[in-house]
């Protein structure tokens, strides 16, 4: 029998806030999407997919620091109505002129972001700048997996209103962490050029938007089959007893949803290489051998440095946020 002091601490754990595809995913992500590069583009991005991988997470970090940065990271679809994506246009200066800044913000704004982040990437190739080519190009992977996650476009981000509080960090940090690295596929073909980045990613949100009812859907029927004790289990992690969906149960989760999991972390994958294959192109395919600002500035280490700070101050008691 656990003792209460035990129970309230595993409890407290279970209350950790695991944003957008988890920390596991994200970095898998990034560190896949370099093999998928040209020759020219790998001989900076292969000896430095350790940094591409590990800072795969700093957007996440850094919103404990910039208020704005949670907006980035998804769109709640559902809040313009079903004929959402025929309302919304793709591009930021035309969704302003139809709906006000703040109200973009207040749903979410990842796709027009990401357009953002592709013309800075783009911006960084011209100026040759090695430090920044990096930084941005793992921000810019962060954001576009995320685009990928069905939850992340909609309202019901975690299960908070269908009463299944929990189902977002069960869909994109304990699937790929209980199954990707010894049963999921990464080997994927090369990165392509973009003509259209912007319809690409959209196509993208408008497929996570149309599979969020699945995701929810199925993890209820499933949930009323298995029941709570087959639901959760008390496992080991971090030298940590913690409750967390079952091994099991997650299994027959992935079943249901016919690999999608898997499915939407390849092609996050793809959508990743291709857009950092996009902005060197279109910054005219500089030669990445010889590139300038190597290594990182004071104010750079100053922020890695600061991220980590608060995210070990984060709160842990929170509701999952997208």
């Amino acid at each position: 029998m656990i003792k209460k002091p035990l129970l309230a601490l595993v409890l407290l754990l279970c209350a950790y806030k695991s944003y957008c595809w988890g920390f596991y995913a994200h970095k898998q992500i990034n560190y896949y999407a370099v093999f998928l590069l040209p020759p020219e583009m790998l001989v900076l991005y292969k000896p430095n997919i350790e940094f591409l991988s590990a800072h795969a997470v700093d957007p996440d970090k850094r919103r404990y620091m910039i208020a704005a940065e949670a907006p980035r990271h998804y769109i709640d679809a559902d809040s313009y109505g079903k004929d959402a994506f025929s309302r919304l246009p793709q591009k930021w200066d035309s969704a302003i002129a139809v709906f006000s800044a703040d109200t973009l913000n207040s749903h979410g704004i990842v796709p027009w972001w990401i357009q953002t982040m592709l013309q800075r990437l783009t911006a960084a190739f011209k100026e040759k700048n090695q430090s920044k080519i990096l930084k941005l190009s793992a921000d810019l992977g962060h954001y576009i997996a995320d685009s990928h996650v069905p939850l992340h476009a909609s309202s019901n981000h975690n299960g908070q209103l269908t009463n299944q509080t929990g189902i977002h960090g069960f869909w994109e940090s304990r699937l790929p962490e209980l199954l990707a690295e010894k049963e999921w596929d990464f080997f994927i073909g090369k990165a392509s050029y973009l003509e259209h980045p912007s319809a690409f990613i959209w196509k993208k949100v408008f497929e996570s938007a149309a599979a969020a009812d699945t995701v929810l859907r199925y993890e209820k029927k499933l949930s009323e089959i298995a029941g709570s004790d087959q639901r959760f289990a008390f496992e080991e992690r971090n030298g940590l007893l913690v409750r967390q969906y079952a091994a099991g149960y997650a299994r027959a989760y992935d079943r249901i949803l016919n690999g999608m999991v898997e499915r939407r972390m390849r092609e996050s994958i793809y959508a990743v290489a291709c857009f950092w294959y996009t902005a060197w192109v279109n910054a005219g395919q500089p030669d990445l051998k010889n590139l300038s600002g190597k290594t990182f500035t004071e104010a750079d280490i100053k922020e890695f440095a600061e991220m980590d700070l608060q995210w070990k101050k984060r709160p842990v008691t929170a509701e999952h946020e997208k």
